[in-house]
């Protein structure tokens, strides 16, 4: 299962970083960060596939979220910059098989998920 640390609390405006850590295993063909939100469970907020293509980012986050990872480290990171309250949520980190383009933003697509880290954003 994989373990995301890095979660806190910060102003608008600032930044953290979101590890996700697969301890004892290499990472997953794909690995992605969900949010909830209003209306759904889970939201897209980025993904990559470990075989290094480019990395795939919401609308929302695209410009100010960063994801990659660190291999022999079996870690994944989402550098999150210029935060505002409407990131506020918990973060969840999941993992899944090799995902079509098209499904990559589906959650349903990921079989293995983290418990999440909680992000607060205050104004």
């Amino acid at each position: 299962q994989p373990a995301e640390s890095g979660g806190g609390s910060v102003q608008a405006g600032g930044s953290l970083r979101l590890s996700c850590a697969t301890p004892g295993r290499t990472l997953s063909r794909t690995m992605g960060w969900f949010r909830p939100a209003p209306g759904k469970e889970r939201e897209f907020v980025a993904a990559l596939r470990v075989s290094g293509d480019f990395p795939y980012y919401a609308d929302s986050v695209k410009g100010r979220f960063t994801v990659s990872r660190d291999s022999a480290k079996n870690t994944m990171y989402l550098q999150m910059n210029t935060l505002t309250p409407e990131d506020t949520a918990v973060y969840y980190c999941a993992a899944g098989p090799t995902v079509i383009t098209s499904q990559i933003r589906n959650p349903g697509a990921y079989n293995n998920w983290g418990q999440g880290t909680q992000v607060t954003v205050s104004s």
